[in-house]
């Protein structure tokens, strides 16, 4: 017998059974494809902003004034990033917050926090 045969006895068959699986599983592989791009996203702004606050911190250590600590952070933030300056005693604490996109609980707000001695305190005791 011949498939075509096979086919004509068997109208009812498995015909159209692989369109109907790659429409129920196309959804579910888009929606991971996106889920893995929103996470190395969120991956990639949370080292953004470790290497923000750091700066700020090298910045404010080297006794610059807090707007410029505040541009150099702010130049090696995420997009919509807030950044803070505070200091305590002899250390300067930089902290960088920036919001993520994405919908519902995919939105978070990611944050680092550098801290680094004030230079004005080098050699006398915390």
């Amino acid at each position: 017998m011949r498939s075509s045969e096979v086919l004509r006895r068997n109208p009812s068959g498995d015909r159209g059974a692989v369109t109907a699986e790659a429409a129920m599983v196309l959804p579910v592989l888009v929606g991971f494809v996106l889920v893995l791009v929103w996470a190395l996203v969120a991956a990639s702004d949370q080292i953004r902003c470790v290497d923000a606050a750091r700066a700020g911190a090298r910045a404010a250590a080297r006794s610059e004034p807090e707007d410029a600590v505040r541009a150099a952070a702010l130049e090696a933030a995420p997009g919509r990033a807030r950044v803070s300056v505070e200091r305590a005693g002899g250390l300067w604490r930089v902290r960088v917050e920036a919001p993520t996109p994405g919908p519902g609980t995919l939105g978070l707000t990611l944050s680092a926090e550098a801290v680094a001695s004030a230079e004005d305190t080098a050699g006398t005791e915390l």
